[in-house]
Protein backbone atom coordinates (compact mmCIF):
# COMPACT_ATOMS: atom_id res chain seq x y z
CA UNK A 1 0.00 0.00 0.00
CA UNK A 2 1.03 3.62 -1.02
CA UNK A 3 0.16 6.54 1.04
CA UNK A 4 0.60 10.56 -0.15
CA UNK A 5 0.31 12.95 2.37
CA UNK A 6 -0.27 16.52 1.81
CA UNK A 7 0.88 19.78 3.19
CA UNK A 8 1.53 23.54 2.62
CA UNK A 9 -2.11 24.74 1.94
CA UNK A 10 -3.54 27.54 3.96
CA UNK A 11 -4.91 31.11 3.81
CA UNK A 12 -2.79 33.45 1.17
CA UNK A 13 -3.73 37.06 -0.36
CA UNK A 14 -3.93 37.62 -4.16
CA UNK A 15 -0.17 37.88 -5.40
CA UNK A 16 1.11 35.75 -2.23
CA UNK A 17 3.15 32.39 -2.52
CA UNK A 18 2.43 29.17 -1.36
CA UNK A 19 4.43 25.88 -1.48
CA UNK A 20 2.48 22.19 -1.58
CA UNK A 21 4.61 19.23 -0.53
CA UNK A 22 3.33 15.48 -1.09
CA UNK A 23 5.68 13.09 0.58
CA UNK A 24 4.92 9.58 -0.53
CA UNK A 25 5.37 6.26 1.56
CA UNK A 26 4.65 2.25 1.57
CA UNK A 27 5.16 -0.05 -0.97
CA UNK A 28 7.05 2.67 -3.79
CA UNK A 29 8.01 0.89 -7.11
CA UNK A 30 8.42 2.44 -10.21
CA UNK A 31 7.02 6.02 -10.29
CA UNK A 32 6.54 7.16 -13.75
CA UNK A 33 4.92 10.38 -12.69
CA UNK A 34 3.96 12.81 -10.60
CA UNK A 35 0.87 15.64 -10.64
CA UNK A 36 -0.97 18.03 -9.14
CA UNK A 37 -4.70 18.71 -9.47
CA UNK A 38 -7.26 20.84 -8.02
CA UNK A 39 -10.81 20.93 -7.69
CA UNK A 40 -12.93 24.40 -7.17
CA UNK A 41 -16.50 23.98 -5.55
CA UNK A 42 -19.11 23.16 -7.54
CA UNK A 43 -16.34 22.47 -10.37
CA UNK A 44 -14.52 18.70 -12.18
CA UNK A 45 -10.61 18.41 -11.19
CA UNK A 46 -8.49 19.76 -13.91
CA UNK A 47 -4.67 19.21 -13.81
CA UNK A 48 -2.83 21.62 -12.52
CA UNK A 49 0.99 20.45 -13.44
CA UNK A 50 2.61 17.19 -13.76
CA UNK A 51 6.25 16.07 -14.06
CA UNK A 52 7.59 12.65 -15.33
CA UNK A 53 10.58 10.15 -14.13
CA UNK A 54 12.35 12.02 -16.71
CA UNK A 55 12.03 15.28 -15.00
CA UNK A 56 10.04 16.78 -18.08
CA UNK A 57 6.94 19.09 -17.01
CA UNK A 58 3.81 20.36 -17.82
CA UNK A 59 1.43 22.76 -17.08
CA UNK A 60 -2.14 23.99 -17.73
CA UNK A 61 -1.90 26.96 -19.30
CA UNK A 62 -3.64 29.12 -16.58
CA UNK A 63 -0.65 28.16 -14.28
CA UNK A 64 2.45 28.36 -16.35
CA UNK A 65 4.93 31.31 -15.04
CA UNK A 66 3.23 31.75 -11.97
CA UNK A 67 3.36 27.32 -10.63
CA UNK A 68 6.44 25.48 -10.74
CA UNK A 69 6.72 21.29 -10.08
CA UNK A 70 9.35 19.85 -8.65
CA UNK A 71 10.28 16.73 -7.44
CA UNK A 72 13.20 14.80 -5.10
CA UNK A 73 13.35 11.24 -5.42
CA UNK A 74 15.40 10.55 -2.53
CA UNK A 75 12.14 11.66 -0.26
CA UNK A 76 9.66 10.42 -2.79
CA UNK A 77 8.38 13.90 -2.63
CA UNK A 78 6.86 16.25 -5.45
CA UNK A 79 6.68 20.07 -4.14
CA UNK A 80 4.15 22.96 -6.10
CA UNK A 81 5.44 26.29 -5.33
CA UNK A 82 2.78 28.43 -6.42
CA UNK A 83 3.75 32.29 -6.85
CA UNK A 84 1.38 35.06 -8.10
CA UNK A 85 -1.85 33.33 -6.62
CA UNK A 86 -5.03 34.91 -7.74
CA UNK A 87 -8.38 33.99 -5.78
CA UNK A 88 -9.23 32.25 -8.91
CA UNK A 89 -6.47 29.68 -7.39
CA UNK A 90 -8.81 28.85 -4.48
CA UNK A 91 -9.42 25.19 -4.58
CA UNK A 92 -8.35 21.56 -2.85
CA UNK A 93 -5.03 20.55 -4.43
CA UNK A 94 -4.19 16.60 -4.53
CA UNK A 95 -1.20 15.16 -5.94
CA UNK A 96 -1.13 12.05 -7.89
CA UNK A 97 1.14 9.06 -8.53
CA UNK A 98 1.55 6.90 -11.13
CA UNK A 99 3.17 4.13 -10.81
CA UNK A 100 4.15 0.68 -12.17
CA UNK A 101 4.67 -2.66 -11.55
CA UNK A 102 5.88 -4.95 -14.36
CA UNK A 103 2.36 -4.90 -16.50
CA UNK A 104 0.38 -3.04 -14.10
CA UNK A 105 -0.41 0.67 -13.57
CA UNK A 106 -1.70 2.18 -10.54
CA UNK A 107 -2.43 5.48 -9.88
CA UNK A 108 -2.46 6.80 -6.17
CA UNK A 109 -4.07 10.30 -4.70
CA UNK A 110 -3.50 12.62 -1.61
CA UNK A 111 -5.99 13.46 0.67
CA UNK A 112 -5.96 16.63 -0.63
CA UNK A 113 -4.76 20.49 0.92
CA UNK A 114 -7.44 23.46 1.11
CA UNK A 115 -5.88 26.76 -0.67
CA UNK A 116 -7.79 29.86 -0.44
CA UNK A 117 -6.46 33.28 -1.74
CA UNK A 118 -8.29 36.33 -0.60
CA UNK A 119 -8.75 39.18 -2.87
Amino acid sequence: QVQLVESGGGLVQAGGSLRLSCAASGSIFSINAMGWYRQAPGKQRELVATITSGDSTGYADFVKDRFTISRDNAKNTVYLQMNSLKPGDTAVYYCNYKMSRGPFRYDYWGQGTQVTVSS
